[in-house]
C-alpha cells in the first residue's frame, strides 16, 4: 500500500478539495475521484492507505465502492471513512455493515475529517485495533 496516499471519492469538487488541502497540511498525498467508477479504477492501481467515500456518488455509490474495496485482498484492510449528508442511524448502520470503518456527517469540518481518518487509519496498523 502507497504509505500516505489517501483517495477521495465525492462527486463535490468543493469538498474534494477541501480535504486534499487539510490532508497535506497533514502530511499526506490526496488524489481525487469525481464518481465511484473512477475511484474504483484508481483503487486498484495506486492502492491508498485510506479513502474517503461520499455515499451519494454517480455510476457507483460509497457503500457498493466500500464493499468493493473490503472484496480485494490488496486493498481490503485499507481505512475507509464515509461522510454524507444523511445521519440517520439506518444509514451509518448501512456504511459500517458496507465495511467503512467511520461514519462522518455533512457539514463536514475538514480537521474533524483529518482527525478520524488518521485514528482509522492507526487501528488498521499492526499492532493497532482492526
Amino acid at each position: 500500500m502507497n504509505q500516505n496516499l489517501i483517495l477521495i471519492a465525492d462527486d463535490d469538487n468543493d469538498v474534494r478539495d477541501m480535504l486534499t488541502v487539510s490532508l497535506e497540511a497533514a502530511g499526506y498525498r490526496a488524489l481525487g475521484a469525481k464518481d465511484g467508477n473512477t475511484a474504483a479504477r484508481i483503487l486498484t492501481v495506486a492502492k491508498p492507505i485510506g479513502m474517503i467515500t461520499d455515499v451519494r456518488m454517480p455510476a457507483m455509490n460509497g457503500m457498493e465502492l466500500c464493499q468493493l474495496a473490503r472484496t480485494n485482498p490488496e486493498i481490503r484492510d485499507m481505512a475507509i471513512l464515509m461522510v454524507s449528508g444523511n445521519g440517520h442511524a439506518y444509514d451509518v448502520d448501512a456504511g459500517l455493515e458496507a465495511g467503512a470503518d467511520g461514519y462522518v456527517t455533512k457539514p463536514l469540518t475538514p480537521k474533524a475529517v483529518v482527525a478520524r481518518l488518521q485514528e482509522v487509519i492507526g487501528q488498521r496498523k499492526p499492532g493497532g485495533r482492526s
